[in-house]
């Protein structure tokens, strides 16, 4: 590191866990977020300030009126913009140093393995069950560890599925199927701050599994609501019959 990146990250140098070698790997690392929104823009910006090196950004949406009540990287004039520039803007006025990779589109298929398998870690901050499982299972089979979050309403849930461990479980093993119709943020509501608490934390998370330190929530489940401020624990195993992480690829 040269002098200026020493000064930029000395917060993280002084932790005794993360230190110097720390920081370096974090420089070093790539890292996929999947939705740009209001989980993804805190996301974005925290491992960006972090010092991740890397950062491919995935949405194929564009910036509505509607979505500035907590998508907090986007502002009034990126309105109409596609969400991937309007964040790479806001990580650049951050730390410009943070090379990114826009990917102006709904990853499917090979292209989102091939995009899965470039990185060191993924994190989903999409809003779907589809985009969610297609995820999990890209992840699966490129041995790639997942920070998964979601949040609607005032609740929300966070989880990590690290496959590069043999015991992780993954988000199948959570859902076995899902209903968007049933929840989505445009018939239920969110509020704001929950969204960012959550893409905090998995920020958090994430800066966790890459330099592999502390304890990540790998076989936990951690559930929060934010009208209580009560924050559940629940323990998450491999499910022996899940139709991914219980077959071979």
């Amino acid at each position: 590191m040269n002098d200026e990146q020493l000064l930029r990250y000395s917060r993280h140098i002084l932790l005794p866990a993360l230190d110097i070698a720390g920081q370096e790997t974090l420089l070093n690392s790539k890292v996929l977020i999947v939705g740009m929104g209001g989980l993804g823009c805190p996301v974005a910006l925290y491992l960006a300030a972090s010092g991740v090196g890397e950062l491919h950004l995935a949405d194929d949406d564009t910036v509505d009126l509607s979505n500035l009540q907590r998508q907090i990287a986007h502002g009034q004039a990126d309105i109409g913009r596609m969400k991937t520039a309007s964040v790479a803007d806001s990580v650049a006025a951050i730390n410009p140093e943070t090379k990114l990779v826009l990917l102006d589109a709904r990853l499917s298929g090979e292209a989102l393995l091939a995009a899965v398998e470039s990185v060191d870690l993924v994190v989903d901050a999409s809003d779907n069950f589809t985009t969610r499982f297609a995820l999990n299972e890209a992840c699966y089979r490129a041995r790639r560890p997942l920070v998964s979050g979601a949040a609607i309403r005032g609740e929300a849930q966070l989880s990590v599925f690290d496959f590069r461990r043999d015991d992780s479980p993954c988000y199948r093993c959570l859902y076995q199927d899902g209903d968007d119709a049933a929840l989505n943020c445009a018939e239920s509501g969110v509020l704001a701050p929950i969204v960012g608490m959550v893409g905090s934390m998995q920020a958090l998370e994430a800066l966790k599994c890459l330099v592999g330190i502390g304890e990540p929530l790998i076989g936990r489940l951690l559930l929060i609501d934010g009208m209580t401020m009560e924050v559940r624990q629940l323990n998450l195993r491999r499910d022996p019959e899940c139709p991914v992480c219980a077959k071979s690829f």
